[in-house]
């Protein structure tokens, strides 16, 4: 028996490869295929959009996937988020998706946005926000490089962001945040209820869950005298 698994083709694939390899699994990727190869041999996996992830562990044609929260949200995914892994493409942390405009525009809020062109690959979380803010605003979705778009191919993004930096980069200013999100693991409900499959899924998110624990931490080695050992360790933090 083998766990299918989704992992992320883009700006978390080496993020994800090198949180797998602390945590004891090599992943080899080749050129042009879609299929790396992880040294267990009950691991089956499959490299793809994060975007899209979600929907195929919710179909059942993946057992578990590692994708954002704000993938899971966007898509409607009825899957069981088995935790919740807080790392990015440059580390440890969580990420924001964020209005964004013109720095040299007059919009200051969502409400000056309004009858106006937003651009983003999350509009169904985007629409989501404008009907909650009672904003009218036309959604486009963004097939890449979103940050260029305004002024003249849109008013305004909703963009993922770590830093903020290639905002900034394209003179665009934040004027709100949408959501926040993080990396998780998640499975397929059908396959959270098969025992071997449930079994492997946790001790995988075990694993993962330490390695990120040991990336937040620094081991520390002291000879100390028996007489002296409470002394010290009540001065540690």
């Amino acid at each position: 028996m083998k766990l299918r698994v989704g992992l992320p083709k883009g700006s978390l694939q080496e993020a994800t490869q090198e949180l797998f390899r602390r945590a004891g699994y090599t992943i080899t990727y080749y050129e042009r295929s879609y299929y790396p190869n992880i040294d267990d041999p009950e691991l089956e996996g499959l490299l793809i959009r994060a975007q899209e992830i979600p929907r195929y562990v919710d179909h059942g044609i993946l057992d578990i996937g590692v994708a954002g929260v704000d993938m899971i949200e966007e898509n409607d995914a009825d899957v069981v988020r088995v935790t919740d892994l807080h790392y990015a493409k440059r580390g440890v942390g969580t990420v924001r998706w964020v209005l964004a405009v013109p720095e040299d525009s007059g919009y200051n809020s969502v409400e000056d946005l309004e009858g106006k062109t937003i651009a983003t690959e999350l509009v169904n979380t985007t629409r989501k926000y404008l009907k909650e803010k009672g904003v009218r605003a036309s959604v486009e979705f963004s097939w890449g490089a979103t940050e260029v778009k305004p002024p003249d191919l849109a008013d305004a993004i909703v963009e993922l962001t770590e830093t903020g930096s290639s905002l900034v980069a394209n003179n665009l200013r934040i004027i709100d945040v949408i959501t926040e999100s993080q990396t998780c693991l998640f499975a397929n409900k059908k396959s959270w209820n098969d025992s071997w499959k449930r079994q492997k899924t946790e001790h995988l998110a075990t694993l993962l869950q330490g390695a990120l624990n040991a990336m937040r931490t620094v081991g520390l080695k002291m000879n100390v005298n028996r007489a002296d050992l409470s002394r010290v360790l009540s001065e540690l933090p």
